[in-house]
């Protein structure tokens, strides 16, 4: 499988900001084959995509035509620049451990024709050669090959993306994400200016679980960038801090957002303001949110719409099950027994049937460190940034007030905890006498049970399947919310069932990525 694509009289600068959109691209295993004669332009494009990937910019890449291979290790990949010029045989690579750097990393090569054959597998080849109206710019060809095919399509797309949104001249750096499929990119305009790029294709349905459906459909998570933009604009409009559209392809599914900084709760506490006073104005905010009704259509460009679903039964049960499906076999060796996954069922079934009695308005979802930025010199509640709102839904109101009060990124003193659910209470009450305080507690603490149950099967998700075990060292953190959610006098059967399952020596027990196996 391979794709081709042309790109014609790019100066230097234009040159710069292909290597940096090759750099958003880059993946572990990948290699870059640079071809072009001596003065091509085949260093320059290797230095730009170097400082790309650095974080600062890598500001000295010395040329390996000396050493031969010169390697960097970026907070995304380890990455190996190899000059090749003065190669006498290919089986020199072996001495430079070509296979295992590759392997561990991505490699960019420039004269790879001197390696032979050694360049198999996942590449894109770059060729640079003068341009064609005799000009010092230069013609690039590209070539993708393997998994880099549609990689490689996607890139001319978001290039030309860029340009019809008048963001050709701007440079492009990724954004370190966290466990989504959305990909970020920063946008800087030559006058400095800042902006976001999200990349986020409409994503296949997985397979089928239930009655048809993929786990998406369930859980009634956002597929692609359409209710991204749609909640945002709906949100601005009510007077909350978001990323504001300013371009889009909807199609494609490619925006350009507003940048609100990188003054996240989770880095910004204790350096300019305390935990205390971040986490409270995140809880304002939501009293706030509280006080809107979400409208009952979000209109799109084009005359097409977004509707929010209900955060229901059918979306909170399946959710609940992923500690079922992931974290039960990774601490306990083997699937859970059907007789104890079935009580559990019924048990939270009984908590769904109560939660669907209550108020509902938004709920965000994430609504928590990683997602929530500091913003001191805007009036409340615009003095908190929300990033990440695209799974929104109708729910309960208690949910994202437990998302941030219950951080499982970030350790939240049950001190505090409780004196921000007893300032959001109180405020709420001073409003709305039909506000029922002990209603309310009692959903906050199932809906934290809830979401922390979610949250150990998707960590044990993330370590086993999609290898990223850093998650794993939330864990403890999790389990100590959720005790604290069990003690809720109406989830005591419930508690009985997680004390039995998941009694203290199994709850301190570490996962080994390879002992999971999940339930059939």
């Amino acid at each position: 499988m391979t794709h081709d694509a042309t790109l014609t009289s790019l100066d230097e600068p234009s040159l710069t900001r292909l290597a940096q959109l090759v750099a958003f691209a880059i993946r572990p295993g990948d290699l870059l084959a640079l071809h072009g004669d001596l003065g091509a332009g085949k260093t320059t494009f290797a230095r730009a995509l170097i400082r790309a990937l650095t974080h600062p910019a890598q500001t000295e890449v010395p040329s390996p035509t000396f050493t031969l291979v010169q390697t960097y290790d970026t907070p995304r990949i380890k990455i190996a620049h190899f000059d090749l010029y003065r190669l006498a045989d290919p089986g020199e690579l072996d001495e430079l451990g070509f296979d295992d750097l590759v392997a561990s990393g991505a490699a960019l090569v420039e004269w790879p024709q001197r390696a032979a054959d050694r360049l198999t597998g996942i590449r894109l080849d770059i060729s640079l050669t003068e341009a064609a109206n005799g000009s010092d710019a230069r013609d690039i060809a590209l070539t993708g090959y393997g998994s880099w095919a549609p990689r490689l399509q996607r890139l001319i797309a978001i290039r030309d993306f860029l340009a019809r949104a008048g963001h050709a001249h701007n440079a492009l750096h990724y954004l370190q994400g966290d466990a989504s499929v959305r990909r970020y990119a920063r946008l800087t305009a030559e006058n400095g200016t800042q902006t976001i790029l999200m990349d986020w294709p409409r994503q296949p349905d997985g397979p089928p679980i239930r009655d048809g459906l993929p786990y998406s459909r369930i859980a009634h998570l956002a597929e692609d960038v359409s209710a991204f933009a749609a909640i945002a604009s709906a949100l601005d409009a009510a007077g909350f801090t978001v990323p504001v559209v300013r371009a889009q392809d909807l199609d494609q599914g490619l925006l350009v957002i507003d940048d609100l900084g990188d003054a996240v709760f989770g880095t910004t506490m204790g350096k300019t303001a305390s935990q205390s006073a971040l986490w409270r104005t995140g809880v304002d905010a939501l009293i706030a949110l509280r006080a809107t009704t979400p409208p009952a259509s979000l209109p799109l460009s084009g005359g097409a719409a977004v509707r929010l679903p209900a955060y229901d039964a059918q979306a909170l049960g399946i959710e609940t099950e992923l500690l079922l499906d992931w974290y039960w076999p990774a601490v306990h060796g083997a699937p859970c027994p059907d007789h104890t996954a079935a009580e559990y069922k019924q048990l939270w079934s009984q908590a769904f049937d109560r939660l669907a009695t209550l108020p509902c308005g938004w709920t965000l979802r994430d609504y928590h460190s990683p997602n929530l930025l500091a913003l001191p010199d805007r009036a409340a509640p615009q003095n908190v940034g929300i990033i990440d709102f695209q799974d929104a839904q109708i729910g309960p109101h208690a949910y994202d007030l437990v998302s941030l009060l219950q951080d499982a990124r970030v350790d939240v003193p049950a001190a505090l905890e409780a004196e921000l659910l007893a300032h959001y209470c109180n405020t709420v009450a001073a409003s709305d006498p039909t506000f029922n305080r002990a209603s309310f507690e009692w959903s906050y603490a199932a809906l934290g049970a809830q979401r922390n149950s979610k949250i150990l099967g998707i960590f044990a998700r993330l370590a086993h399947r999609d290898g990223k075990p850093q998650y794993l060292a939330h864990i403890p953190r999790i389990w100590s919310y959720l005790a604290r959610d069990l003690t809720n006098p109406d989830l005591a059967a419930l508690a009985a069932w997680y004390d039995h399952a998941f009694p203290p020596e199994i709850r301190a027990r570490a996962i080994s990525p390879t002992r999971i196996r999940a339930r059939p």
